[in-house]
């Protein structure tokens, strides 16, 4: 017997169909998140020095190989946006071969071009971004490992997305959970040394992030080709996609792919201006430690929002209730606030607390991480917000246009700050905070202005092929 749509999704209480949606992604997030936490914590406590070099090292190669392969997660948001839209008509042999289609060009592309190429390219890539040489010898083996086995992760992403926009939110936390206690399992016992395993360090945590999302990756597909999902294996097996379906799925997600890209890019380039700064490895390490890990608290549970909005926006279009969509999106965005003001007053009042979890006890590290935390304190409403009503656009299929607002507030706004004092040669630490803080705000408020309109909410999106 066929699994059933859930019609909770787009009718009944409209706090019970957000609530639905969004409980199971945010914790899913949540404990995603924190296994780099802990990897970052055992870094800082048993591979620890005075700059946090090991713990930078993390961040920086983490961050370089989102740029590179961020553009194909757009194949898996133009996938997620279909999905939700048909599963709203009910419509499960277009979502089958939607989902089967992406998984396809997705595997295609990871193991046969960005595993031998990131592997090749990943010294220019460091060198680019101008780190120290205490950051670069833990960064590039670190990163080179990423690209060679990463396929796992990004189809962990890809199943997640799948299953979340087809409205069975439970199975990819059950998964997550599984994903995350590997992990950590898997980095705890490779980063300290236990048994009869040496201690690897920085290589500990790059094996226990590319070797756990294997076991819940092949239970996920197991479960589709199994016939146990509301998504189902395709109406015939093909070994090439079909391009129709690549080129409809390509027209939604390359505009979010492209503000990915963007989005990295700014975070590399930020980068690369605390290079310049004094103490730039120490800057490096509080930037690890409060922004990508400490601040993910905000980020992982706005991305859960973010894709609950998507889904819930796109499902109700499919449905014809777009209004009721809208006024959802609302919902996960006041959600959303409510969490990271929680969070936010903890930075603000207990960041020594928080940067001893990672051993950053030295200077200038801890004073870097403390006037951090206390930007980010104000920046998380800003991005919680701002992630709602972002993927209220992007479940409708209008990605153009936060693409643009990505560009013009963390491209030219963030860096044109950043390269104004730095010319003047007075950028600091603090400075580059505040412009941190600055587009984050400003994103939010160009957000906003498009969101009160209505013209977004009939972006069409329809398959040639699904007539």
């Amino acid at each position: 017997m066929l699994k059933a749509f859930d019609k909770e999704i787009v009718s009944g209480s409209l706090l019970r169909s957000v609530w639905k949606l969004a409980w199971p992604l945010v914790l899913l997030n949540l404990i995603n998140g924190m296994h780099g936490i802990v990897d970052h914590v055992l870094i800082g406590h048993f591979h620890g020095s005075a700059d946090n070099a090991a713990n930078a090292a993390i961040g920086v190669a983490w961050q370089v190989f989102l740029v590179i392969v961020v553009f194909i997660a757009s194949i898996f948001h133009g996938m997620n946006v279909l999905i939700a839209r048909y599963a709203g008509r009910q419509d499960r042999d277009t979502i089958s071969e939607v989902f089967y289609a992406a998984f396809m060009v997705s595997l295609i592309i990871l193991v046969g071009i960005v595993a031998p190429l990131g592997y090749f390219c990943a010294p220019l890539l460091l060198r680019a971004v101008n780190i120290a040489d205490e950051v670069y010898v833990h960064a590039l083996p670190y990163l080179r490992l990423l690209f060679l086995c990463g396929a796992p992760l990004f189809l962990m992403f890809m199943l997640t997305g799948a299953f979340h926009a087809s409205g069975e939110p439970k199975t990819p936390l059950k998964l997550g959970i599984l994903t995350t206690a590997l992990n950590i399992l898997i980095s705890s016992v490779l980063i300290i040394g236990i048994g009869p395993f040496p201690p690897l360090g920085v290589m500990g945590a790059a094996l226990g992030t590319v070797l756990a999302p294997t076991v819940s990756c092949g239970i996920g597909l197991y479960l589709v080709f199994s016939r146990r999902m509301i998504i189902q294996p395709p109406r015939r097996f093909r070994v090439l996609p079909d391009l129709q379906l690549l080129r409809g799925m390509a027209r939604i997600g390359i505009p979010t792919g492209i503000q990915g890209v963007l989005l990295n890019i700014a975070g590399v380039l930020l980068l690369r201006y605390i290079s310049t700064l004094e103490h730039s490895a120490a800057a490096q390490a509080a930037y690890t430690i409060c922004y990508a890990q400490l601040f993910s608290l905000v980020t992982w549970t706005s991305f859960g929002l973010r894709a609950a909005a998507g889904t819930l926006m796109g499902q109700n279009i499919g449905a014809g209730v777009r209004r009721r969509g809208k006024r959802g999106v609302v919902f996960a965005a006041c959600m959303g606030a409510a969490w990271s003001f929680a969070v936010g007053v903890v930075f603000w009042t207990y960041p020594g607390v928080l940067l001893r979890l990672f051993n950053a006890v030295d200077e200038p590290v801890f004073s870097f991480g403390v006037s951090l935390l206390r930007y980010l304190s104000l920046s998380g409403v800003a991005v919680a917000v701002n992630l709602a009503l972002t993927g209220g656009l992007q479940g409708a299929g209008a990605t153009r246009v936060p693409m643009f607002i990505a560009f013009a507030t963390q491209i030219v706004a963030l860096l044109s700050i950043c390269q104004f004092f730095l010319s003047m040669g007075t950028l600091t630490a603090d400075k580059v905070w505040a412009a941190l803080f600055f587009s984050h705000a400003l994103r939010l408020t160009l957000t906003w202005l498009v969101f009160r309109t209505d013209g977004w909410t009939h972006t069409s999106v329809e398959l040639e092929s699904a007539g």
